[in-house]
């Protein structure tokens, strides 16, 4: 919070700060909280309004559909789903082959973090080269 909304909205620090203002320019300091005040107001009932107004139309149109005998999903078509999956990336091929601490065959892409035996195996004098398919 800035230190002048702190000031604000702090009735003692308020105080404080009144006592070197007159009266008449606390009162006009008054007026113009008001007309900001009012104008935050009409601001955020235009804007209440405007999103009312909008989702009236949605659902206007959402009726028209189904009395036309069309669902939303047929309306995006297989462009909404293929969009989803061109996001999704395909999986990468394994490149190297290595043998877990349980004896188990592994593989790895050679991305992310290097698997533990991989790593022990090159701290002692191996080479990734090795791992390869």
């Amino acid at each position: 919070m800035s230190n002048m909304l702190h000031k604000l909205n702090n009735i003692r620090t308020l105080r404080a700060m009144a006592r070197e203002f007159s009266i008449d320019v606390l009162e006009e300091m008054l007026e113009k909280f008001r007309i900001v005040t009012e104008e935050k107001r009409s601001e955020e009932e235009s804007l209440r309004e405007g999103m009312a107004e909008k989702q009236n139309k949605i659902n206007s149109l959402l009726e028209l559909m189904k009395a036309e005998g069309i669902s939303p999903d047929e309306l995006l078509g297989d462009s909404a789903a293929s969009a989803n999956a061109a996001k999704k990336r395909a999986a990468r091929p394994a490149k190297y082959r290595f043998t877990d601490l349980n004896g188990e065959q592994k593989s790895w892409t050679g991305q992310g973090r290097m698997p533990k035996p991989i790593a022990q195996a090159i701290a002692d004098g191996k080479t990734l080269d090795d791992f390869l398919i």
